[in-house]
């Protein structure tokens, strides 16, 4: 992504912007790194950015990386590159879990209940419930509906599946000429594909605007500080 809604000065991806020195990215890519389960991440990155990616990877020694390829014009088609560099290095009947470069607040527990989720159901969507009343408003602004807030549940990431179940899902939406589908969990479920939760941590957030960042900012600064 470009991280628009970031609103950095000079147009810098927000997955590049530092806490403590360090990429948000980079962050990210460590909790990955550290989990033994995961064998290989591809990264997927906005072109003219990709160099700037590898020096990074090298210089924090993210190991696993074995490829940072070109994003598309939308989520989905880089979603769709990046299982594509995973299908190329496959050998089998992988598991792919998708996820945001600036989502840094997973653990190695969140990841390895995605992979065994998959491994019983064949998906597994990381949630976390509502703390919030729910309403449906009408275009004039009334309020038409409030929803049971218990029922109502907000997908983050991981979102994750068999690499070749995901990819055949991405292959037939392209034929059916939908390109901007806004995630895999949206995707699945419109092939008519069953979809387990796995829940998350309200922590889990997803870096998008400057209040994100600040809260992230915060994040970090307690986990070095319980560290210490």
């Amino acid at each position: 992504g470009v991280g628009s809604r970031m609103k950095t000065l000079d147009g810098t991806p927000k997955q590049f912007l530092e806490i403590d020195k360090k990429p948000i990215l980079i962050y990210t890519l460590e909790c990955f790194e550290r989990e033994d389960e995961i064998d290989a991440i591809v990264v997927v990155m906005k072109d003219g950015y990709i160099d700037r990616t590898n020096e990074l990877i090298r210089r924090f020694g993210i190991s696993k990386v074995v490829k940072v390829v070109k994003g598309g014009e939308t989520g989905q088609e880089s979603i769709y590159h990046g299982l594509l560099a995973a299908n190329n290095i496959s050998e089998g009947d992988d598991i792919v879990l998708i996820h945001d470069g600036v989502r840094p607040f997973i653990d190695g527990e969140l990841i390895r209940r995605n992979i065994q989720s998959v491994k019983k159901y064949g998906s597994a969507i990381s949630c976390g419930p509502s703390k919030e009343t729910i309403i449906r408003i009408n275009s004039e602004g009334k309020i038409e509906q409030v929803i049971d807030r218990s029922k109502i549940w907000l997908a983050r990431a991981p979102q994750s599946f068999y690499l070749n179940g995901i990819l055949e899902a991405h292959e037939q939406v392209r034929k059916e000429g939908k390109t901007d589908i806004i995630d895999s969990c949206t995707m699945m479920k419109e092939m008519g594909k069953k979809l387990y939760i796995v829940e998350t941590s309200s922590e889990n957030i997803k870096i998008t605007t400057p209040e994100d960042f600040y809260v992230a900012k915060g994040l970090i600064s307690r986990t070095k500080e319980a560290e210490n």
